[in-house]
Order: C-alpha cells, then sequence, then structure tokens
C-alpha cells in the first residue's frame, strides 16, 4: 500500500490530530476558545488555522510541482499569527512538525510496513522544506514588527522631545532667487 492512499483514508483524523496538537500550543484558556467557537467572527485566530492547516496539508498531499509556491499563502496565514504572538522563533514554526507526529501516531500500525518508508521519508522532507519557507516567512513578519515598533518609539520621542521644547522644526530650506 502506498503512503499516499493512507494520507488521503486518514485525511481527517490526521488533520483532526494536527489541529489538536497546533491548539496545545497555547494556553489552556486559549485551547478551550479555540476548539469551541467555530465562528469565523467570534473566533479569527482558531478559524484560520483550522481552514488553513486543512489547506496545507491537501498541498502537501498533492506534492505541487510548482513548488512550495502554492502552499506559501495558507503557510502565511498561520505564520503571520503566529508571529505576533507570544511564541519563541521554534515555537512559531514548530506546529509544521507536529504534523509528522501525528501521522505518525495515526498511522501507527501502518507505519512499519517497509513498503511504504520511501514514500514517508519523501513526504517527510516535503515537511522539512515546508518548515524551511515558514522560517523564511516568519522573519520576514517580525522584521515588519520591529520597523513597526521602532517607527513607533521614534514618534513617541520625537513628540515628547518637542512638547518639551528640546527639539523644533527646521523650515524646509530654500535658495534665494
Amino acid at each position: 500500500m502506498k503512503l499516499e492512499t493512507l494520507l488521503l483514508e486518514k485525511r481527517s483524523n490526521i488533520v483532526t490530530h494536527w489541529l489538536d496538537l497546533i491548539f496545545e500550543t497555547y494556553p489552556p484558556d486559549a485551547q478551550r476558545f479555540f476548539k469551541s467557537r467555530a465562528d469565523r467572527f467570534d473566533n479569527p485566530v482558531g478559524r484560520t488555522i483550522t481552514e488553513e492547516t486543512e489547506k496545507l496539508f491537501d498541498q502537501l498531499l498533492r506534492g505541487d510541482e510548482a513548488g512550495l509556491e502554492n502552499i506559501s499563502p495558507a503557510l502565511e496565514n498561520i505564520i503571520r499569527i503566529r508571529a505576533t504572538q507570544d511564541f519563541t522563533p521554534s515555537q512559531a514554526i514548530g506546529f509544521i512538525f507536529l504534523l509528522k507526529r501525528s501521522i505518525r501516531e495515526v498511522l501507527k500500525k501502518e507505519m512499519d510496513h517497509k513498503d511504504i518508508l520511501e514514500d514517508r521519508l519523501r513526504f517527510e522532507s516535503r515537511i522539512d522544506d515546508l518548515a524551511l519557507t515558514a522560517f523564511d516567512i516568519y522573519m520576514k513578519y517580525r522584521e515588519k514588527l520591529y520597523e513597526i515598533k521602532a517607527d513607533q518609539a521614534k514618534k513617541q520621542v520625537s513628540g515628547l522631545l518637542r512638547q518639551k521644547g528640546l527639539i523644533c522644526e527646521v523650515p524646509e530650506w530654500r535658495p534665494i532667487s
């Protein structure tokens, strides 16, 4: 039996288990909230993670020949959320590796077959590639957050200095004609 067939047959169980593992990376109150509220407006974070995780799994399963470009939008939506939360970089992208754990636990009996070992290694390699892409995306969003914070700090300091009369605006220089 091929791994792809097993992953398709057990898709729902694998994705549900993966989502449970992802939500376990959050504090207990957040976990309960994400799992109990399906409404997009009431629970945008939980809903986004749920929808995009399903897309990620399906795209990984298809093994899009175009590469990770097709996966990036779903991955970006999750990483954008996790980059703004109180996670270390490894925690923010670690959810991707939880897919390997989910597959191993759901397909525990089937994983021992020698004939799916090569397929499993190939699929896990795709997961590893996805994690590398996730790290690049994470860094892009973290850099953007730091830029925003630095700009806010500059504006606050400038405003305080202006308020205290320690600096003033220099009029625009124009040559005398």
